[in-house]
């Protein structure tokens, strides 16, 4: 197995990012943007070029993330996973996953990688600390977070909007103990 691998299910791959798949990832992922993965996500509804290729490519050399790619069958990044905002002296981080295609949602690839990337966050990182935030209109992406271990640990109330509609941002961890019971 590639030391850049971190896991393999069904042909689907998940690996570390390498500057090389800059022009992929925006090709095969934000040209354009799925508004439902924009919606999901928060983010705004389309990147150009030069935004989406200098974001990843300067996140490749940033040593407080790790960005992982979730690869289908047929070779296409279909998602991203992602380590951020390490806090080396707490040991503690964020997380988030994005599933860009909808025909890749619903299969458990998102739940499988985000317990693959929490794996590598308490057995390589020897993080204590994995903290997450989704909202209220998602699910499940909610619920594939519960798979993983990550449990609610509060509720911001009509923090975000969905359209014309306020929404909760739901926050969830999963502490190294918790990871350590569930691998048993």
């Amino acid at each position: 197995m590639n030391i850049d691998i971190i896991g393999e299910k069904d042909g689907y791959i998940l690996r570390r990012a390498q500057k090389e798949d800059a022009e992929n990832y925006y090709q095969q992922n934000y040209n354009p943007l799925d508004p439902e993965v924009a919606r999901l996500t928060g983010c705004k509804p389309s990147f150009t070029h030069d935004e989406v290729v200098n974001f990843f490519l300067s996140c490749i050399d940033d040593v407080d993330r790790c960005d992982f790619l979730i690869v289908s069958p047929d070779g296409k990044i279909i998602g991203e996973s992602v380590i951020n905002e390490i806090d080396w002296e707490l040991r503690s981080a964020n997380f988030r996953i994005g599933i860009f295609h909808s025909y890749a949602c619903g299969n458990g690839i998102g739940t499988w990688a985000t317990r693959m990337v929490c794996g590598f966050a308490f057995e390589k990182l020897h993080l204590h600390r994995l903290e997450l935030d989704v909202f209220s209109f998602n699910p499940r992406a909610e619920k594939a977070y519960l798979n993983a271990g990550f449990k609610r640990e509060g509720v911001l109330r009509d923090a975000v909007k969905d359209g014309d509609k306020y929404a909760d941002d739901i926050l969830m961890a999963i502490l190294e103990d918790e990871w350590k019971a569930l691998k048993q």
